[in-house]
């Protein structure tokens, strides 16, 4: 009987098909005709002068960045996390305690209230080779510090909600490394060194941005060079084996990674990866290159954290460049505006760019202005 119905009215299963991917078409069109907009420029109090990863909690309304700080103003800023309220575009405090924070992850715990003010924890990647951890009901307490064990910094990380347990990447010790953390009991779990022995990869650029995937229960982090790929390969990692499960073969060095509808991948310089086979399965057009990226499920659009431009990859069916933010920086001369990091608000679609001696940018697609999702 299923079979029956499965193929008892093939034309009209066409007609809707066609139908959809017309209205797709449509909305892909739609969307290279509409231009982003600057709606503000939050000032960071101290200035803006050095910064790295940045990380919207959407659902509190929360935008989270580490702040080098500067050592060179009078009087000097210390290193920090700057937190603004997404919502109403304002800066809300700094939280201090840092040597210099890297990657940033608001974690969620069991039993938090998603409308609080104040949610769960925030997990950083500092300079001192510790993750540091934020209580956010208490953020100007003293943060707590697990040490990775390495020299050299902490940097990017992911949350694997399931297990409860933080990815946290040390990209430039001698050999790179990732360290597995329980955000539970908050003690390490195990690590996987990056140094080419015991079947591992030996990495030759460092380690890039990971991400969680609940779907299928692992981590992915994106690897700029091996000594077995030298244009770069997206690694699958089991959290709780802590072990390497499968290698995907990349075609330009990835930093940024997202994960993207239909168990797909993107990487910050145009790979589409399917999780499924593992295959690099297109390159956005024209050529991206960035950082950080963020997959923002609101508007269904990829933001490429580049350092003097900002393009914005559509989603399904092109994976195509459909703009760039309004706003273009450089290095020279001084002082510098570049950026590299990105992060979204998908309740509004608003759009935040750190921006070096600037402050953060705020963009919005034209159509909504900032208000919430499009329809």
């Amino acid at each position: 009987m299923k079979q029956k119905k499965l193929f008892a009215l093939p034309l009209a299963a066409i007609a809707l098909l066609a139908l959809f991917a017309t209205a797709h078409a449509d909305d892909s069109d739609k969307d290279k005709l509409i231009p982003y907009k600057l709606l503000t420029t939050i000032a960071i109090p101290g200035g803006l002068s050095g910064f790295d990863i940045s990380w919207v909690d959407s659902e509190s309304g929360k935008y989270y960045l580490a702040d080098r700080g500067n050592a060179k103003a009078i009087p000097p800023v210390a290193p920090r996390v700057d937190v603004i309220d997404t919502k109403h575009d304002k800066f809300l405090y700094s939280i201090s305690g840092f040597a210099g924070p890297n990657g940033v992850v608001a974690v969620r715990r069991p039993g938090d209230d998603d409308e609080g003010d104040a949610v769960g924890e925030l997990w950083v990647g500092d300079a001192n080779s510790t993750a540091k951890i934020v209580d956010l009901a208490h953020p100007f307490a003293v943060p707590f510090a697990i040490p990775t064990g390495g020299t050299m910094r902490a940097d990017e990380l992911a949350y694997d909600p399931a297990d409860r347990i933080i990815l946290i990447a040390n990209d430039r010790d001698t050999p790179p490394f990732v360290t597995f953390i329980s955000t539970k009991t908050r003690s390490v779990l195990g690590q996987i060194k990056y140094d080419g022995l015991a079947g591992h990869p030996k990495a030759t650029a460092g380690i890039e941005q990971p991400v969680w995937d609940g779907a299928k229960g692992k981590f992915y982090i994106a690897i700029p060079a091996t000594t077995a790929n030298p244009k770069g390969e997206v690694d699958e990692i089991n959290p709780t084996t802590r072990t390497i499960t499968r290698t995907f073969v990349t075609t330009c060095g990835p930093a940024g990674l997202a994960l993207i509808p239909l168990q797909r991948l993107i990487t910050s310089c145009g790979d589409v990866i399917d999780i499924g086979t593992g295959l690099v399965v297109h390159t956005v057009t024209p050529t991206v290159a960035g950082d950080e990226i963020w997959y923002n499920p609101g508007d269904e659009r990829v933001y490429i954290g580049g350092f003097v431009s900002v393009p914005v990859v559509s989603g399904l069916p092109n994976y195509g460049v459909i703009g760039t933010l309004p706003w273009t920086g450089f290095f020279a001369p001084p002082p510098p505006q570049f950026s590299h990091s990105i992060a979204a608000d998908s309740e509004l679609n608003r759009i935040f760019l750190p921006v070096t001696n600037v402050g953060v940018m705020v963009f919005t697609d034209d159509r909504d202005n900032g208000e919430g999702p499009d329809n």
